[in-house]
């Protein structure tokens, strides 16, 4: 098994960082190439720019072997909710239609559908998946309860932010294409997490991060669309993509490459980030982690003497884990975890339940598991204290 890598990133020492999941953290040796295309375009701005569609297509090609898909049928974003709000304002909704989705989707995704929805008069509905999950087909099939004749869009995270939980994204898309619904998948937290093959899976649209588990620099997402859809795809900011006098490999990605000037440098990055995790042997970094989640999830279920949300399996998470807490103020307990013991770790309420979404990154390590259960074992107890005299 290998080492923790936390001298390969550039984490402030002294810090418990189980939050990878939120931000993502860059390697010292990806975060200097990045620098490295920073300077080059300040050193010689008109240079950069001139030979910056080259770099962009050889970038993207590598990408776009990562997750075995035509490199046309891909661009970059800043970030997934971009990405995503690209797509979303494209469909060409009518009152009455239906986009039916999870109730374990991210908040700003719940959001941008709800702005759409209010624009457009169509329905964005939550459709209830309950915990403990035991089954994929049993999720599939509570999510397909929710369909009807007027459902137009099936939306749904290929791992869900607030229970960490993987969806049986593969089933739903083929079940949706076989129905003529179209399929539009937050992928946020997998490309670098679990294998990503974006051809097998068989979504229309799909949205990626490269700034979280794939670890490159923030400000690096994708948006992928399958060729027959693309038509569907408005440009998000209108400029000279649109009706180009160079048309480029698809008019997808000239509607997103050039949207006006900005630092493209961190889409420079993922050839640099592909190929440190083919140095470190990833497979074998995310083995490491997706145990160090398993056991730490374990160790605090016994803890809380809770039960877990889903089976301890592969199939259902794996370097990031969301477990039970008592009823106690989370946002309490988040404070108290920051400021006095230096973890970093998110907790919420997700439909009412108390969660602490834990994540195992390259740079962690069984002392960092250890730290969060000696701070638990001492904060709970004073915490649900609190809360029973609170309701006294």
């Amino acid at each position: 098994m290998p080492p923790s890598l936390r001298s390969e990133f550039l984490l402030e020492p002294g810090f418990t960082y189980l939050n990878h999941g939120s931000f993502g953290a860059c390697p010292r040796k990806v975060f200097n190439v990045y620098q490295h295309y920073q300077y080059e375009l300040e050193r010689h701005p008109g240079a950069f720019m001139h030979r910056l569609p080259q770099l962009l297509a050889e970038s993207r090609a590598e990408l776009a072997h990562y997750l075995n898909i035509d490199a046309a049928d891909v661009v970059y974003f800043p970030n997934p909710t971009t990405a995503l709000s690209a797509a979303f304002r494209s469909m060409h909704l009518q009152p009455g239609d239906e986009i039916l989705s999870t109730d374990h989707e991210y908040g700003a995704m719940d959001r941008a559908w709800r702005f759409v929805c209010q624009k457009t008069g169509a329905r964005y509905i939550r459709q209830p998946i309950p915990l403990p999950v035991t089954s994929p087909t049993a999720v599939a099939d509570a999510l397909w309860a929710g369909v009807t004749e007027r459902t137009r869009i099936i939306f749904l995270s290929h791992i869900t932010s607030p229970t960490a939980l993987i969806l049986p994204v593969k089933e739903i898309a083929r079940r949706a294409r076989a129905a003529g619904i179209l399929s539009i998948v937050d992928g946020a937290h997998a490309p670098g997490q679990i294998a990503v093959d974006l051809a097998d899976l068989g979504v229309d649209i799909y949205a990626g991060s490269c700034h979280k588990w794939m670890c490159a620099p923030k400000g690096t997402a994708f948006l992928y669309a399958r060729r027959e859809v693309q038509s569907l795809l408005e440009p998000l900011v209108v400029s000279f993509g649109w009706e180009s006098d160079h048309p480029g490999p698809s008019r997808f990605q000239d509607y997103y490459e050039w949207q006006g000037t900005r630092d493209p440098s961190s889409y420079l990055t993922v050839p640099a980030v592909i190929s440190f995790q083919a140095e470190h042997d990833w497979p074998s970094v995310r083995s490491r982690c997706r145990a160090l989640a398993s056991d730490t999830r374990r160790r605090v279920d016994a803890l809380t003497g809770l039960d877990p949300i889903c089976p301890d399996s592969p199939e259902w998470f794996a370097q990031m884990a969301s477990v039970r807490l008592p009823d106690v103020d989370v946002a309490e307990l988040n404070r108290r975890l920051y400021n006095e013991f230096h973890i970093e770790v998110p907790t919420m309420r997700w439909n009412n339940q108390p969660l602490m979404r834990l994540s195992f990154q390259a740079y962690n390590s069984e002392e960092d598991a250890d730290t969060l259960l000696n701070a638990l074992e001492r904060l709970l107890p004073e915490l649900q204290a609190s809360s029973q005299a609170g309701r006294a």
